[in-house]
């Protein structure tokens, strides 16, 4: 099999905070070893050399990735591979990729893999746009280019039930019947970020807590500034919280300006540590192994989280808002409503030594499920 992997980068500069070329990086590998032939179409390259690199423009921004897809570009890529599937990871371009491929003569398999929604659904089952594809207004025509991309697709892949719902949910809403093209496919852990949750020590009466997700606005960030000052006041607990982004371009800045503000203000708490990994996972690994639990983002559409799936991998339990796939995928003792919740389940997991090692092995098993050759596996028995 010829697999195309059409990639998306938002943050060249910055890869370590973008999820979906982490993603790629991980899945391409442990697609060669079943003998597929996989190119990935990106700004940048996949670290196995097995992989084959076609480098494409990355979009200068979120709306040009979902409006702009380039259909020269794509023809004269779909003639020079001639490949047998192709994967959008940006879902709203596939009708672009349907029409290159008429175009270019080629026949293959176009599948959309859902790596980011543009919507959620509340549990009354109110269809919400998400506010950062909404600039201007643009959250409704960024949905129906969505339910295009899933009209144009033959194979629909998801993170979660969660996503599944949804996904299926925003599809009947704008007249696209998905039938039995939709497949939940989990992203896979990252082997850099696995420990034996057997030789974790537990917190002796102080734990640090770890908020490793970006701090845009639309992340709930405010809410989380909120439970920060809140946990951190008890005494039991102190917090580190990632600077994924680290110096952003002024045009990124003047799109949203939220991760600046929220990060300054972060910085200012009592109790709160910025910390960086500068792009390097070791570093980010170490990062994980000095905490002893992790905090979900408050972000509200949220169909998958990789910084959860890392905390996880290490051992580290993860508190959660009762919200989304997190509902779906965090032990309910680790799950809360309001801030005082979260409060006490943080200080139960720095002061209760059996309740934190009982958590820590839940956390790792819940991941046990996603190394790579796994998620790979599922990964083509849905795209056949």
């Amino acid at each position: 099999m010829r697999l195309l992997y059409l990639l998306n980068v938002s943050n060249a500069s910055q890869l370590a905070a973008d999820s979906g070329f982490t993603f790629a990086d991980l899945l391409a590998p442990a697609l060669t070893d079943p003998g597929v032939e996989v190119t990935v179409a990106s700004p940048v390259a996949v670290g196995d050399a097995r992989v084959a690199f076609a480098p494409t423009v990355s979009p200068s921004t979120k709306y040009r990735a979902r409006f702009d897809p380039g259909m020269d570009a794509l023809v004269a890529l779909f003639r020079e591979r001639r490949p047998e599937v192709v994967v959008a990871n940006q879902v709203e371009a596939a009708p672009a990729i349907r029409a290159a491929l008429l175009e270019a003569g080629v026949d293959a398999t176009v599948v959309g893999y859902c790596h980011y929604l543009p919507f959620s659904v509340t549990d009354t089952g109110v269809l919400e746009l998400d506010p950062a594809m909404d600039d201007r207004g643009l959250g409704r025509s960024v949905l129906l280019a969505f339910a295009a991309g899933l009209a144009a697709c033959d194979r629909v892949l998801v993170h979660s039930s969660t996503a599944a719902s949804w996904t299926t949910a925003a599809a009947a809403r704008t007249g696209v019947d998905l039938g039995d093209r939709l497949h939940i496919v989990p992203a896979p852990r990252d082997v850099r970020l696995v420990r034996d949750p057997a030789g974790i020590t537990p917190p002796e009466g102080r734990a640090t807590g770890l908020y490793n997700h970006r701090l845009y606005a639309h992340y709930g960030t405010a809410r989380f500034t909120e439970l920060a000052r809140r946990l951190v006041a008890g005494g039991a607990v102190r917090l580190t919280v990632m600077d994924l982004f680290g110096t952003r371009s002024p045009e990124r800045i003047r799109l949203d300006p939220s991760p600046e503000r929220h990060l300054e203000e972060l910085a200012t708490t009592d109790g709160v540590t910025i910390a960086s990994d500068r792009g390097d996972r070791v570093r980010y690994r170490n990062i994980l192994a000095g905490a002893h639990f992790g905090i979900a983002p408050f972000r509200p559409g949220c169909p998958w989280s990789m910084s959860v799936i890392d905390c996880q991998a290490m051992g580290l339990p993860v508190i959660a808002p009762r919200t989304g796939w997190l509902a779906e995928h965090i032990d309910d003792e680790l799950l809360f409503d309001t801030d005082e919740q979260a409060a006490q389940i943080a200080e139960r997991l720095a002061t209760d030594p059996e309740f934190y090692l009982l958590h820590a092995k839940r956390a790792y098993a819940s991941t046990a499920d996603l190394t790579p050759a796994a998620v790979a596996a599922r990964y083509l028995e849905a795209i056949r």
